[in-house]
Parts: structure tokens; sequence; C-alpha cells
């Protein structure tokens, strides 16, 4: 039986071509790609036994956007319930094939609380929360906000949208004593109270504006995590996307930002990463821990292949937190392998189709299969 890859996702989206010439690149047919729209509109898909396949973010398409959000301006925040719960249940529709993605850990990923409390579980060190998992405090707006403050005595805190992605919809909120509040957030307010994304950072100073961020926002679920003051580099805010491959970190970059969001698409900027190093191991904080908090992180969803793991280094670069897990964290374009990761000279994509090639051979006998796992489990670096 011949294997070859198949890809759910949006085939003009940038990740479907990137991934689509990694393929191509190892010698191998295009994959065939299921259109987002067609597994909505059919109610989902069926794959071959024969078939390899990656299920890839269903962003940067409005048809999509629109059936799963059900708003009709894809730059409105609001939504991210409704579209958490189609998209979960659009993942159920797909049956067959070696799947690189489980269903189960994409779910997860995508909810902030559960995806904290999964981490917290397996001893990966994370900031405080006083939401996580299903006994996590409820955020009905911003007066529960107000409260949670106080009693856990975190006058800094990041509150995030459950399933928000991208920063869609965070504040980082700093309180100070005399009853200054400010967030800093790519959320634009506009007159008429609704929310809508923005590629420009903007500090809301007045509680009124910044509560009526988040009552907008609470309906959709919302996760409060302490501000963990992140180190710095060249007097910018830093922090890394590590990414991880079959229980590996393959590839890293720093991301600088003048404020706390450091998102590149948000302004900021590519670090130096052997930098981040030194400074990391000057302060006693050895690489491969650092790598390694990464894949203890990776390898609580064991059914996923890759993941993009956001790595927080504390202050002075003693210590650092996982902030998030990213179902589809590798969208990091011309960034090549680790040394001695096994990914040298390869992008985030060629990594994984080398990875998923390992997994299940291009060639293998008939016989049973597991139609999510494919046996292999993951090993840190």
């Amino acid at each position: 039986m011949n294997r070859c890859f198949t890809v759910v996702g949006n085939p003009a989206g940038r990740r479907v071509t990137l991934f689509a010439r990694a393929v191509e690149a190892a010698g191998l047919p295009a994959p065939r790609v299921v259109p987002w729209l067609q597994v909505l509109r059919e109610g989902g898909a069926r794959f071959g036994t024969q078939e390899i396949v990656r299920v890839d973010s269903p962003g940067e398409d409005p048809e999509v956007d629109l059936l799963l959000r059900g708003v009709p301006d894809p730059t409105r925040v609001e939504g991210s319930a409704r579209w958490y719960e189609r998209f979960t249940a659009a993942l159920g529709t797909l049956r067959g094939g070696v799947r690189l993605d489980g269903a189960d850990d994409v779910a997860v990923m995508f909810d902030k609380r559960r995806c904290h409390a999964v981490l917290a579980a397996a001893d990966v060190p994370v900031p405080e929360s006083p939401t996580s998992g299903p006994a996590g405090a409820p955020v009905r707006g911003w007066d529960d906000v107000r409260a949670l403050m106080r009693e856990h005595r975190m006058p800094r805190l990041f509150v995030k949208p459950a399933h928000g992605s991208s920063a869609s919809g965070v504040l980082a909120v700093d309180s100070a004593a005399g009853g200054r509040i400010r967030a800093t957030t790519s959320v634009e307010l506009d007159a008429e109270g609704r929310l809508f994304n923005s590629l420009r950072i903007r500090r809301y100073q007045r509680e009124r504006d910044i509560a009526a961020i988040v009552d907008a926002l609470a309906p959709d679920g919302l996760h409060l995590e302490r501000w963990v003051p992140k180190a710095s580099q060249d007097g910018r805010a830093a922090d890394l996307r590590v990414v991880v491959v079959d229980g590996r970190a393959t590839h890293a970059v720093v991301r600088t930002g003048a404020g706390p969001l450091t998102n590149l698409h948000l302004g900021g900027h590519r670090g130096d990463l052997a930098g981040a190093r030194r400074a990391a191991e000057s302060a006693g904080l050895r690489w491969p821990e650092l790598l390694g908090i990464c894949e203890r992180a990776a390898a609580c969803f064991p059914d996923t292949l890759c993941v993009g793991v956001d790595l927080l280094p504390a202050v002075g670069w003693r210590r650092a937190f996982v902030g998030e897990v990213n179902a589809f964290g590798d969208l990091l374009p011309r960034l090549t392998g680790l040394p001695g990761s096994g990914a040298e000279g390869l992008d985030t994509y060629a990594a994984q189709v080398a990875a998923a090639l390992r997994r299940a051979p291009l060639t293998t006998p008939p016989g049973p299969h597991h139609p999510h796992r494919t046996g292999t489990t993951h090993a840190s670096a």
C-alpha cells in the first residue's frame, strides 16, 4: 500500500501552500487538499487507509470564518465560543486515515482553561491561574475579574478569551495603588461597543473602557493568568515560540516587543536566539532545560505530531513558564531547525514531513491500523 499526504485546510492559505511545498520537496506527489469549506458544508470527510492526514488551521478564509463564528465581519473579536463549538464538532466528522493531529488534543489546546490544567497536572511550569480547569472560577464580566485580582493578589494579569488565538482579544491588565489601571491589547473598541481585531497595539486607561471590552468578551469564556514579567533583550520584552515535532524541540524563535504582547503580526520582532541562550545559561538555566520544558508540554498531547509552545522566560532568565500550547503554531517561514534537533536545514513543514514518514513509511504491508496514532511515543531530546 502506497502512502500519500492529504491536508484539511484552506487551499489558498499560506500554511497549506508551505506544507505542500515541503511534501513536493521530499520528492512526493503534491498532497490532496480537502477544503475546510467542503468539510463544513458537507458534514465531514472520509480518508483512505493509505492517506497521511494533516489537519491545518481553518483561518484566513472569510467564508470558513463566517460558518464557524457566525459573525459576518472577520475582523470582529466576538464569537469565539461558537467558533470553538463548531470547529471541534467538525474535527469529529473527519474519519479514517493515518492522522497527524488528535481531535481531543486540539480541542484541549483551543480551550486555555483546560490546557492550563492539563499542563499543571503534568508539572509543566505555568503562570498561576484562578480559572484553570473545571473547578476554575467563572468570569462573567469585569466585576469578576476585579474580584479575582483582589482575592488572588494579582495586580497584573492577562485576560484571555478561552478559545482565542493570535492574541485576539487578549488584554494585559496592570493596576496600581490609587485606582490607576491600564490595559494593553490589540482590541479596538468602537463607539457602539463593538470589538475589532487590530494590528495596532492600544493602551486603554479608563476603567469603563476596559470593563466594556471584558464584559463583551465574557460570554465567550475568559481565562485569567498572573502576568509573569518577561526577560528582556535589547530593552524589549522577550519570549520564545518553540516548535516541537514528534517529541523533539526542532525550531525556536525569539519574539521581542515594546510591551507585553510580542506576537510578530502585532509588531513584534524576531530576536537573537543565540543571545537568548547565552543569557539563560549565564543565569544558570541550561538551554536543554528550556527546550525540555517545551517537550514536556508537547508530551501532554501525544496524538499530535507538531505543536508550537510559547515559552515565557522570567526577568533575569532564571525561570521559564509555558504560556500556551498552539495546535497550529508552526507558521514560521524560512526558519530552519536547531542544531542537534535532527531538523537542521529543514523548515517547520519539512521537519513534519520527515517525521510523518518515519511514523508511517510510504510503503507498508496491509493490516490493522489505529486511525489516529501511529505507535511512536514522544521522547525528550
